[in-house]
């Protein structure tokens, strides 16, 4: 029975709640068509989903032009080369998390469209965007698959559930997300769809790094301080490197200025600074067209990844097993992970063992460089 009432939501919760009401009377088109696909997550869980993607059409009986992937704006700018053939729409998903009017807004653009079938087979997914977008819609076919709950979030995904028409199940915590997106395609088909290696279809252009010598890419950047691995130790593969003959290219957002002092003092030509200095699809560029790409676990080293570059990732524990490693029989041959195994894995970053939170998880930085440079020279035979 629909509950106006729930208890134990959160304060936002409630805020939004007369838009939940405006969307209800808000007129949408009789003839429900096509499908919204949501997919509010990041660059890297984005490469995770891109493979399974071209499968969505057959196993729901439609075709890519009916299709409309509703994203975030953090790869935006990504859209046009990895999405040709399908209608992208891209939004401010912190945006529509706080904001009432943009909230509203997009709530009422995604009533209007009219969909038939409005898809979401993110795990680990925010309920208050996620679900809430597939709500919104009022397709005839909401199918959803069973979230990652916490006892935080248990009052919240039980309301958005239940306003499901179908709940697909994909598997237990923690089971890798490019098999999950695979285990919920098939059950979508009603067939088994064997899962696939992540993968972008990447339009490379030039590489932004000169003509010359070869070169590695070196990603310092991460969504958060805890998964970097420490500056220090990427300086120290650079001279490795440097001894063989390779040119090191570092890359990283905004957020990695920090770098800029030690990365300037460097006095060597074949160390080049391009922090902050490039486009995203630059970046890509230049990963493509390197010896090899070490990063840590962000967007650009799933892109890395996806793009068919020669890629060590460094990677913590938080969700060990989620999104690194790949399991095996999806994994890239040419792709090595790298950790720190300690028995707190699976601690969903909530780490004590850190003096500030500026620094590295300790599941990070205690990989050494020894193990980087070795994996390194196994990836590019050296």
């Amino acid at each position: 029975m629909f509950n106006l009432f729930p208890g134990g939501m959160r304060r936002r919760w409630w805020l939004f709640r007369p838009i939940d009401a405006l969307v209800a009377v808000w007129p949408s088109p009789k003839v429900k068509k096509g499908v919204l696909v949501v997919r509010m997550d990041g660059i890297g869980d984005m490469v995770l989903h891109r493979a399974a993607l071209d499968h969505v059409a057959q196993a729901v009986g439609t075709t890519q032009d009916e299709i409309t992937v509703l994203g975030c704006h953090s790869w935006k700018g990504l859209a046009d080369r990895i999405f040709a053939g399908y209608r992208v729409v891209t939004i401010d998903e912190h945006a529509f998390e706080k904001k009432w009017l943009y909230r509203l807004k997009i709530a009422l653009w995604v009533k209007r469209q009219g969909f038939k079938i409005a898809l979401c087979d993110m795990f680990m997914r925010k309920v208050l965007t996620a679900d809430s977008l597939v709500w919104m819609s009022r397709a005839e076919q909401r199918i959803v698959c069973q979230p990652f709950i916490t006892d935080k979030t248990e009052r919240e995904c039980a309301w958005y559930l239940q306003k499901a028409t179908r709940i697909i199940d994909t598997g237990p915590y923690p089971t890798h997300e490019g098999l999950r997106h695979f285990t919920f395609l098939s059950a979508l088909a009603g067939r088994t769809i064997d899962p696939q290696t992540p993968s972008i279809s990447w339009r490379a252009e030039p590489s932004p790094v000169s003509s010359g010598a070869p070169y590695v890419v070196m990603n310092i950047g991460s969504n958060e301080p805890g998964r970097r691995w420490p500056l220090d130790k990427y300086l120290e593969l650079a001279a490795l490197c440097r001894g063989k003959g390779w040119r090191v290219v570092f890359v990283g957002g905004k957020a990695e200025a920090f770098a800029k002092p030690q990365l300037d003092a460097v006095q060597d030509d074949g160390i080049v600074n391009a922090v902050g200095q490039w486009s995203l699809p630059q970046v890509i560029d230049a990963m493509v067209g390197a010896v090899c790409v070490v990063t840590n676990d962000t967007g650009p080293g799933h892109l890395a990844l996806g793009a068919g570059a020669t890629t060590l990732l460094i990677a913590g524990g938080g969700h060990w097993g989620c999104f690194v490693p790949y399991p095996e029989r999806i994994c890239p041959s040419n792709a090595r992970f790298l950790t720190q195994t300690m028995p707190c894995f699976h601690c969903l970053w909530r780490c004590p063992k850190r003096a500030s939170d500026q620094e590295a998880f300790p599941c990070v930085g205690e990989v050494t460089v020894a193990e980087a440079w070795e994996n390194m020279r196994l990836l590019t035979n050296g």
